[in-house]
This record gives C-alpha cells, sequence and structure tokens, in this order.
C-alpha cells in the first residue's frame, strides 16, 4: 500500500450510484465529503463493509437540505453532534459534519462544527479508523493509519491511558 493509496479495485460501493450522488451534493460550492472510518479501513485490509459513514463540512442544517435536494430521505439522528442518515435505494449513510470537542465529561461532548480535517482524524480513537476516501477512491491519510495497517498494527490516536 503505502505513497499514493485508492480503494480503486477494492471498493465496489464506492462506485455505487446514490453514494456518488450524495457525496457530489455534499460537496456542491466548495463543500468537502469523504467516505470515512471504518469502510475506508475495511476495504484496505480487506473486509466486508456493512456501512458507510460520510465526514462533511457541510452543517447539519446545509446536509440535510442538500440531502434532500439529491432525492434523499434524511433523518436527524444525532443532530446536537452533527450527525443526518441520508437514505436512498435502500440503503442508509450517516453524514457526520466535521467538529471538534469543545467540552467532554468522558461520555458526552459539546462539539463546534468546523473544516479541520485533521482535527476531526485526532477525535477517533485509533489511526486505522482515522482514514478518509475521496469520491475517485483516493486514501486521505492524515495520521498514518494506513503505515499502521501495513505494520499490522493498531495505534491509539493520543495517549492510550486517556483514550481508554
Amino acid at each position: 500500500m503505502s505513497a499514493e493509496v485508492s480503494l480503486s479495485g477494492r471498493a465496489d460501493w464506492l462506485g455505487e450510484k446514490h453514494l456518488q450522488k450524495l457525496l457530489a451534493a455534499l460537496k456542491e460550492g466548495g463543500e468537502e465529503a469523504r467516505v470515512a472510518g471504518g469502510a475506508v479501513r475495511n476495504a484496505l485490509i480487506g473486509q466486508p463493509v456493512a456501512d458507510i459513514d460520510i465526514a462533511t463540512t457541510t452543517v447539519p442544517e446545509d446536509t440535510i437540505r442538500r440531502a434532500q435536494a439529491a432525492g434523499f430521505k434524511t433523518v436527524p439522528t444525532g443532530i446536537e453532534h452533527g450527525t443526518v442518515t441520508a437514505i436512498a435505494g435502500g440503503k442508509a449513510y450517516e453524514v457526520t459534519t466535521l467538529r471538534a470537542d469543545i467540552e467532554t465529561d468522558g461520555r458526552r461532548a459539546k462539539v463546534i462544527f468546523g473544516r479541520d480535517w485533521k482535527a476531526d482524524a485526532a477525535r477517533r480513537d485509533f489511526t486505522i479508523n482515522a482514514l478518509y476516501a475521496e469520491a475517485d477512491g483516493t486514501i486521505v491519510d492524515l495520521v498514518g493509519g494506513v503505515a499502521a495497517i501495513e505494520a499490522r498494527r493498531l495505534r491509539f490516536l493520543g495517549h492510550p491511558d486517556t483514550r481508554i
């Protein structure tokens, strides 16, 4: 894997028309949207992909508007944390706005929405879960997740004692 890593040939689901339509709608007007987390990780290690999560710079209200305009049913599943579920073609996609914690009690966090992919990646548990994929399959790895997969290592983001 290394250098320019891609999901090309590893993720048939990435070409699915509803997913591509949703990503395109979320990216209109200079916004950004990428497949995030477990789907990317599983595709890279050859495991089945059960669900597809999307990270985006669009705020939740805008995510709802864009998804509905593209023909998706929307459910505000965790809107206070930036998560909207978009449904079409019998598939549900969890779309979450990039965010950073501003306060947390260890279980629930108060968040601020943002545009910083590195800050969003840093919120995740392990480097292999902080991988993103563009609509064309290009991997965006901001924290060494691909190297961890290649080394067959599970690496925490941040200090393990504080993460656990």
